[in-house]
């Protein structure tokens, strides 16, 4: 069974035992988040949530992402500028797929 759970502006498919790359969430390792925003759950497609349903999750570490580098440069003008960003992330394990 699988479901699409929506956090952090974006949607993730998931199945129980999966480990996915969300934005951060609150919370330090070992604790269990619930994603209660659930899209779709199997077959089953919400308007727009799917009633009743619900995605358990265990807190596996808190990190950051690999940095992603800003190069900006405007030919002939003698303008370069180089920026970096590391986007703080949470690792979670998916324990459980709760439907109806």
């Amino acid at each position: 069974m699988y479901a699409v759970i929506k956090t952090g502006g974006k949607q993730y498919r998931v199945a129980a035992g999966d480990v996915v790359k969300v934005e951060k969430l609150a919370g330090e390792e070992g604790k269990e988040v619930i994603f209660n925003e659930v899209l779709a759950l199997g077959d089953t497609i919400g308007n727009p949530l799917v009633a009743g349903a619900s995605v358990k999750a265990t807190i596996l570490k808190q990190a950051k992402d690999a940095k992603v580098i800003i190069f900006k440069k405007k030919r002939r003008q003698n303008y370069r500028r180089k920026n970096g960003h590391r986007q703080s992330i949470t690792l979670v394990k998916i324990t459980d797929v709760c439907g109806k």
